[in-house]
This record gives structure tokens, sequence and C-alpha cells, in this order.
């Protein structure tokens, strides 16, 4: 725990819920970037006796509860780390001494966080929980890197799915053929470890090889760096390029917005490299 931390941001006036003894909370920490961490996650920081926090949250955020012990339960792969039954069981342990238990993870808690399975143990104990979501990284990720996940002229639907299963491995239960021809933008959590594999089973069901794609890693961080390739080659590039995770893969024409959208370039004094990337013109001009 840091001995200096920045100033706790003012919550509105407005009567915020109290964190009472022997709850747990399961809150969304977003993406990365500590700015975009909801105001109940913030007053939940402010109350919480013990966090239980993921490998993504920025030490910047648990610096913001100095009061409270932070113990590290963070789930990485390739890499040692607690038992998913161990982390639940433990949360419950903290809520029966009485604690405020705050679990933070990355992003949403349930979207592929694995907030419904410890919500479900704490109620099969009888641990009263509060649900406190996050924004995505494979919403608010995306959007840092000038990628929005929808748009009217690419796409009414978009398919979220996840880099592997519980075994670590790439999920086999997926229907690769039904995502290829159904899903009209992609976006894949956790993908890089299976990145050759996963692009191979959506090229033989018939993909466009020249579909744009792009990969975000550290999204919303300092740290975030952003490639732009296509589904062919990304598995090459990714390898080229020396990337790391976490990161968040995403394949759709939706994509090519970057060009127009790359909105940190920008307020950098970039110029837009195409401020008309489908072929659009200017329909919000046209009578």
């Amino acid at each position: 725990m840091s001995d200096s931390h920045s100033p706790l941001p003012a919550l509105p006036g407005t009567v915020w819920p109290t964190f009472q003894p022997g709850w747990v909370w399961l809150a969304g920490a977003g993406p990365g970037d500590p700015g975009l961490l909801t105001l109940h996650a913030l007053n939940a920081l402010r109350q919480a006796d013990v966090i239980v926090y993921d490998a993504l949250v920025q030490n910047a955020i648990l610096e913001w509860a100095p009061q409270a012990e932070h113990i590290y339960a963070g789930k990485r792969g390739g890499k040692p780390s607690a038992k998913q039954r161990d982390i639940s069981l433990h949360l419950v342990e903290l809520a029966r001494a009485g604690k405020r238990v705050l679990r933070l993870k990355g992003g949403d808690p349930f979207v592929f966080g694995r907030g419904g399975e410890e919500g479900q143990t704490l109620v099969q104990h009888s641990v009263p929980i509060r649900i406190i979501p996050g924004i995505s990284a494979g919403i608010g990720g995306l959007a840092y890197a000038g990628i929005p996940v929808t748009h009217r002229d690419v796409n009414q639907s978009v398919t979220f799915v996840t880099g592997h299963d519980q075994t670590g491995g790439a999920p086999s239960s997926l229907n690769w053929k039904a995502i290829a021809d159904g899903a009209q933008v992609l976006v894949i959590y956790m993908g890089m470890k299976h990145v050759d594999r996963i692009a191979n089973a959506l090229l033989d069901a018939g993909r466009d090889p020249m579909e744009p794609a792009a990969v975000v890693t550290s999204a919303t961080t300092e740290d975030q760096n952003v490639l732009e390739t296509t589904l062919g080659t990304m598995a090459a590039d990714i390898a080229a390029a020396n990337l790391k995770p976490p990161s968040i893969l995403c394949i759709g024409r939706s994509v090519l917005m970057r060009q127009a959208l790359d909105w940190q370039s920008i307020a950098q004094g970039f110029e837009p490299r195409n401020d008309d990337p489908l072929g659009r013109g200017r329909p919000a001009e046209a009578s």
C-alpha cells in the first residue's frame, strides 16, 4: 500500500449506500483509467475495511482507500494465481469476521469476470451482497482507441466472446461457424494467447481474411497500444509487434472508424487520417 495517494474526489450531494459490516460489494473498477471508475465504486472504496482486488486494478485506484487492507487475488494466464474456490471462500470468511469487503474487479464483474460465481457462493453462505457494475474493457477500452463497437453503417449487433475457457485453453464450446456467419462486429476478451487458433477458426468458417481488425493492449492506461491489422494477418502482426496481454481484439468494419476517431492523437495535434473511412460522405448534413 502506498504512503502517498491522490485526494479523494468529492461525491455529489445525495444519499449514498452505507457499507454495512459483514457485507460484500462486488464492484467493477473499469478498464484501467481511474477516471472511469463509477461513483458507487468510489463510495465503496471510501468505506471498505478490506479490498480483494484483481490483477488489472490500477494502484492509483487502490490509493483512494488508504484505510483498507489490500489483498491481491489476481488471476493471469500462465502465471501462479489463487484458485477461484479459495478466493470465493475467503470472501465468505472476511464477511463473517464482520469486515466490509470490497471485491474489486477490472472492467465489469459480470462480463467474463467470474463475478457471478463469487456472488452465488456468497449468497449460498448467507452473505449479503451488492453489485456495482463497471465499464467493460470491450466497450470502454475500444472507445479509448477510437473504435466504436457499433456504428449504424456497419452493424446492428455486436458479439462478445472470451478467448479461453475454464481450463485456460481456447474455448471449445463456441460455434465458430455461427459466430463467423452472424457476428457483424466481434469483440474478444483475453484472446491473445490463442489468437492464431481463433483467427484460423474464423477464416475456416468463411470470414474474409482482409476484414479489418484491431488489438488494444493495456487499454485506457498510459501503456495503451493499438495495432490495426486484418483478420488474416492479425496473429503474425501481434507476434511481430511483440504485444503482450491484457488485450482486447476487435474484428469488423467498425475498426475503420479509428481513422477518423483516434481522439487521443487528435488531442496531440495530429490530423485525422481519414474523416470518412466508410465512404459515406457527410450523411448528417444530407438533405
